[in-house]
């Protein structure tokens, strides 16, 4: 565990520490959890942050990048992607889970092509904590009614009722739609 100097809150260290109890973990994996603990020190310093999930393609990622830049101009606020945080972990989901934990907000940018962030989804609804804190701003498409699929429209429904789905078509859509999360 990180020294008596660590910007990472105790309470954080806690919880990290208590999910990661659930499963068994190699050192390697837990001496790159420490780094990412550590690596997320702005989630700490800041009022609000947003972990910004989405597909990493080539289109998808520069609108990501958008949203990533547009939260990141509010004041004393921090947003990132996954991809912001160095180390591979073999357990892809277990890393999802710790820095879902500490985040204010996560926000799901969904466009269907040529692929979606189907597994986080499944994790935004699947568990209370994570779906309350979760809004995810939904691509439309102008020549299709259910672009996404009957599985994906369930998740946007739930999503919608909640009054945390934001629809989209252009960048300039996105952009100020991305104005509209709290």
């Amino acid at each position: 565990m990180p020294d008596e100097e660590s910007p990472v809150p105790d309470e954080i260290l806690t919880n990290a520490t208590d999910r990661l109890n659930q499963d068994e973990i190699s050192l390697a994996d837990n001496e790159d959890i420490i780094q990412t603990l550590g690596e997320l020190t702005p989630v700490y310093e800041n009022d609000r942050s947003y972990f910004v999930l989405g597909n990493y393609d080539r289109e998808p990622i520069r609108r990501l990048n958008l949203v990533t830049d547009r939260l990141n101009r509010r004041e004393d606020a921090y947003a990132f992607r996954m991809v912001d945080i160095r180390g591979e972990w073999d357990n892809s989901i277990q890393k999802f889970c710790l820095i879902a934990d500490l985040v204010t907000y996560l926000v799901g940018v969904a466009e269907k092509d040529p692929s979606d962030f189907l597994v986080e989804q499944g994790l935004l609804v699947g568990t209370t904590e994570y779906f309350s804190k979760s809004h995810v701003l939904k691509r439309e498409y102008e020549d299709e009614d259910h672009p996404f699929g009957w599985m994906q429209d369930g998740v946007f429904d739930r999503f919608e009722n909640e009054g945390r789905l934001y629809r989209w078509r252009t960048d300039d859509d996105l952009l100020e739609t991305t104005e509209s999360l709290p």
